[in-house]
């Protein structure tokens, strides 16, 4: 066993993985995260102690979050940057450990993590070994901390893009440090821990709002558009990824370069946005979901600018092609720097690049239509519910979640396609691609598969969950005849079911396989207090689901 890594869907067996992860990292990129996890724990536990003195220091946030999201599954890949990180990390510890003890503070959690030293990458290699989840001996306390730290992996990701918008809720960083402080306390029993992702589940209902809040006041409120999947005769640059103020940036840049724009798996949803719609050269979405971009980035023929996570290991035959910016990351792949002082980040290289490429090759033709995120859905709130009330709409099935290679996720395409008359599908995240493009229909001009946006965007389904039980006047969000069958692969995808979880939503139906980090024990609390189940046939779900 050179690593072991279980945090994904694709855990290697089931169980996880012990000598390559399935996503492409190598194992000494793996330990090396697993390091900087650990030094991101030894941060936080100061950071806890010191905030109760009324110490807070910016940079301490902005290092955690990030930190975190360069971990998150298919984000960064790049052994370097990471090490880079790791010894960021342990600057900063020192200068808050003198801070604080500047002020009196003595430390109370004396956690390994606060006072390992050590400025080798060969020290780091060493230590990244023994530091790891396999760290905790306990089965159900190393599942519980995983559940949490998966969890908080989710919320950093969700801070950082609201950040990138200049939002930011000073309690969520509380919370992140507070919790990955606690993931290191050997006094907490595993009740306490139950509490503390349930505790979690809150805060990523928080962290989803304050993103809602800066996409849709910086962007405006997504409205239901046509979204063109052809392609031009100009050469173009295909944007992947979550962040819509990467986005924007690029917008700008290559207005009036005779550049098209693209979206690309999670960006699709930026076509709904107003503020994106008064750049002519932005011209529509180009493929599918994150797992067949290898395919795709080939035939796009210009250059990829990955934003965030939900990178692939990328093929020689485009590798020179693709670009990453922020938390994503690959050994030989150029980066794009962050932005300083206030300033854009400078695209120009990736411009540059996109004139002297081909126009994209055509992989497909037509339209498909999204938007529903809240606000417009409350809009139609009147014909929704004439819909629910007529019997026109028997049902709805929330969707969200996230795609992957796997053969079983066709499960997916297959439910939703023979799902009766008379259901709609509530989505979001990249598990709409798996039939987002399938005929399934409108009623009564309602179509039959709403998509709320990004991963995040599931905040949209709760409160329109919630709203819906506030029209029909019920006590209880389960009296709904709303179904859950959430499709899952990393850490956000985590951070959506714990709010769901938080918000009081039961028996919801979770796949293609359930987490390989859930001990025996722990799925057993989330079955008995949750209802949470795993996945069977399409043909035997919907049997249980109608009811």
């Amino acid at each position: 066993m050179s690593m072991f890594c279980f945090q994904c869907q694709e855990a290697s067996k089931g169980e996880g993985c012990i000598i390559k992860g399935i996503c492409g990292k190598t194992d000494d990129v793996a330990n090396l995260q697993d390091l900087l996890v650990f030094v991101t724990k030894g941060i936080s536990i100061y950071a806890q102690e010191a905030r109760q003195m009324g110490i807070e220091w910016e940079p301490v946030n902005r290092f955690v979050f990030d930190a975190l999201f360069m971990t998150i599954t298919n984000a960064n890949f790049d052994k370097t940057k990471i090490e880079e990180k790791i010894r960021e990390g342990l600057k900063l510890r020192t200068e808050l450990k003198n801070r604080f003890e500047a002020e009196g503070g003595k430390l109370l959690n004396t956690h390994e993590s606060v006072t390992w030293e050590a400025d080798t990458l060969e020290a780091f290699e060493e230590k990244a070994a023994n530091v790891g989840v396999l760290s905790t001996a306990n089965p159900d306390v190393r599942s519980l901390r995983e559940l949490v730290v998966y969890g908080v992996k989710g919320i950093a990701a969700y801070a950082e893009h609201a950040f990138n918008l200049g939002y930011e809720k000073k309690e969520l960083y509380a919370f992140m440090q507070k919790a990955l402080a606690a993931t290191t306390d050997d006094t907490l029993s595993v009740d306490d821990l139950v509490a503390l992702t349930m505790e979690t589940g809150k805060y990523g209902v928080d962290v989803m709002a304050l993103l809602d809040q800066a996409n849709t006041e910086s962007y405006g409120n997504p409205e239901i558009t046509e979204v063109n999947l052809g392609v031009q005769k100009n050469p173009g640059i295909l944007v992947s990824g979550h962040d819509l103020k990467d986005f924007e940036e690029l917008l700008k840049q290559t207005e009036g370069t005779g550049v098209d724009i693209y979206t690309h798996s999670e960006m699709l949803p930026a076509n709904y946005y107003p503020a994106f719609k008064k750049y002519d050269h932005f011209v529509g979405n180009y493929g599918n979901a994150w797992w067949k971009q290898k395919e795709e980035f080939e035939a796009f023929n210009g250059p990829v600018l990955l934003t965030t996570n939900c990178l692939v290991p990328p093929a020689d035959a485009y590798k020179d092609r693709v670009y990453t910016t922020g938390a994503a990351g690959f050994d030989g792949v150029k980066h794009i720097a962050p932005r300083k002082d206030g300033e854009p980040k400078d695209f120009s290289e990736i411009i540059e690049h996109a004139k002297k490429c081909a126009a994209p090759t055509e992989l497909e033709t037509g339209t498909i239509v999204g938007g529903f995120a809240h606000n417009q859905v409350m809009q139609l709130a009147d014909k929704v519910v004439d819909a629910v009330k007529t019997g026109a709409i028997k049902k709805f099935f929330v969707m969200a979640g996230c795609d992957g290679r796997m053969k079983s996720r066709d499960y997916y395409t297959e439910f939703a396609d023979k799902l009766p008359e008379g259901t709609v599908i509530l989505t979001a995240g990249c598990a709409k691609y798996r039939y987002n493009k399938l005929s399934l229909g409108d009623i009564g001009g309602i179509p039959r598969v709403l998509d709320a946006g990004q991963c995040n965007d599931s905040y949209s389904l709760a409160v329109i969950a919630l709203k819906l039980k506030e029209v029909f006047e019920l006590n209880d969000i389960n009296e709904l005849p709303i179904a859950y069958n959430i499709a899952w692969y990393e850490q956000k995808a985590v951070i959506v079911l714990l709010a769901l979880l938080y918000l009081g939503v039961k028996n919801i139906h979770l796949g293609p396989t359930l987490p390989a980090f859930l001990s025996p024990n722990v799925a057993n609390v989330l079955v008995e207090n949750f209802g949470i189940a795993g996945i069977k046939t399409a043909d035997e779900d919907i049997e249980v689901f109608m009811g």
